[in-house]
């Protein structure tokens, strides 16, 4: 699999993130080269443009298990009570409980 260097890779291959901003998506193929920056820590595969696919739209039931999950997020398991904000997982309750227990 062909390296390239950051910002370096040619037209026609792209990283997940710029496919999906394109509103296409890898469609199952595996990558045709990778890029690497960080002295070689930092790692994306690049996917060929033209074997990517429109991303699927999105379904009721989908959207039924996004919202179930993002609620999920916002419920504290101290208190209960579903908040406006993710809970921090730092933290591991809402703001309110976190301050609770400091005090």
């Amino acid at each position: 699999m062909p390296v390239y260097r950051f910002q370096l890779a040619p037209e026609g291959l792209m990283t997940r993130r710029q496919l999906r901003a394109h509103g296409l998506r890898p469609g199952g193929h595996d990558p045709v080269g990778e890029i690497r920056w960080r002295r070689g820590r930092a790692v994306a595969y690049l996917y060929d443009v033209a074997r990517a696919l429109p991303v699927r739209a999105m379904t009721p039931g989908r959207w039924r298990a996004h919202e179930a999950m993002m609620r999920a997020r916002r419920t504290c398991p101290g208190c209960g009570v579903p908040r406006d904000y993710c809970i921090p997982r730092s933290l591991g309750v809402c703001l309110i409980c976190a301050a609770g227990a400091a005090a």
